[in-house]
């Protein structure tokens, strides 16, 4: 493990003192699309995606992704709550970004995009461009403008607009039916995604809005092509996500269910004491109106998209008032 550790550390040293010169690429250069797939915490479920390039004359192997952040930032979480997240692109040389995903188990797929010299020049560019301090960093957006949607902005433009993708996908469907793929129909994290979300996260989403998630974007490219039909993906190594299994006793549906029992016991409870337990209200109503002023906050003072009042943010005390019905109509 040592000895492969210090391999890395000279991959990255020799990496970095070739491509900063910023020369050329050779002829043989290669860039590619990566695509990361999940991990377990909940902001690695949706994947990654990076942009290698591969140059063996010029001893270039550097992959960059726009998803570095900072923990340690001044006041981070605050600005997380407002959406004002400072993300910023990192470079590393391939073999020690492929090392992290390997020592998780999560497979990395690669796909070789089929582009001219020329093409190849402009994306080489741009990154070098983009590393630069003073445009390293960019205002996150977990739809809008992410980790995903900045490469393929990068060929996109590379390429003129001219790409065009026959693989269909999830076009059509709202983004909160989209994101659940990933967080699990029913995880608690898609309960509470749920509560959080607004009428703008039922709107279906077009062709390019869905490509802000990296198994997506791989998909699309595997499909695409240019106006005079070129294949976009001249080589590729390409795998489905899997798909996140939840244990019946862990979902939020039966959570919701015991929380209608014990209501509805209490309620039962009180009917035959001829009393009625005001503390029952007291210890839902609570936190329910914490859950409204978070929702109203991120409303009208976040930079969140999709946060907004919805009628899912009223089935917990919808829940508790039909588990009340017994005492209330007797």
């Amino acid at each position: 493990m040592q000895h492969r550790l210090y391999l890395h550390i000279i991959c990255l040293f020799l990496a970095i003192s070739a491509w900063t010169k910023a020369q050329p690429l050779s002829d043989g250069a290669q860039i590619s699309l990566i695509t990361c797939t999940p991990g377990t915490e909940l902001y690695e479920r949706y994947g990654h995606t990076a942009l290698r390039v591969f140059d063996s004359i010029n001893a270039i192997d550097i992959t960059f992704n726009y998803g570095i952040f900072d923990f340690n930032t001044d006041h981070f979480y605050w600005k997380f709550i407002k959406g004002e997240t400072w993300y910023q692109l990192g470079a590393s040389s391939t073999p020690w970004f492929l090392y992290d995903y390997e020592i998780e188990n999560r497979p990395v797929y690669e796909q070789i995009l089929n582009l001219t010299p020329k093409q190849r020049e402009s994306i080489w560019n741009a990154l070098l461009i983009n590393y630069k301090p003073e445009y390293r960093e960019y205002l996150y957006n977990f739809v809008f403008d992410n980790c995903a949607t900045r490469p393929y902005e990068l060929i996109k433009s590379a390429l003129g607009d001219s790409i065009i993708s026959d693989y269909e996908g999830y076009t059509g469907e709202t983004y909160r039916h989209f994101i659940r793929h990933y967080t699990g129909r029913h995880t608690w994290a898609n309960a509470g995604i749920n509560l959080l979300f607004g009428p703008k996260a039922d709107r279906p989403m077009t062709s390019e809005q869905r490509l802000f998630l990296p198994e997506e974007l791989m998909y699309y490219f595997q499909y695409a092509h240019t106006l005079d039909g070129t294949r976009l993906i001249k080589h590729s190594d390409v795998g489905s996500f899997k798909a996140i299994h939840t244990p019946w006793y862990a979902t939020w549906e039966l959570g919701l269910v015991l929380y209608f029992l014990a209501v509805l016991a209490m309620s039962i409870i009180d009917r035959i004491r001829g009393k009625w337990s005001w503390w029952v209200e007291l210890a839902a109503g609570i936190p329910f109106l914490v859950l409204l002023l978070i929702v109203a906050f991120l409303t009208f003072f976040s930079c969140h998209p999709l946060v907004g009042f919805g009628w899912r943010l009223f089935l917990i005390p919808l829940t508790h008032l039909c588990a009340r019905l017994i005492y209330i109509l007797h």
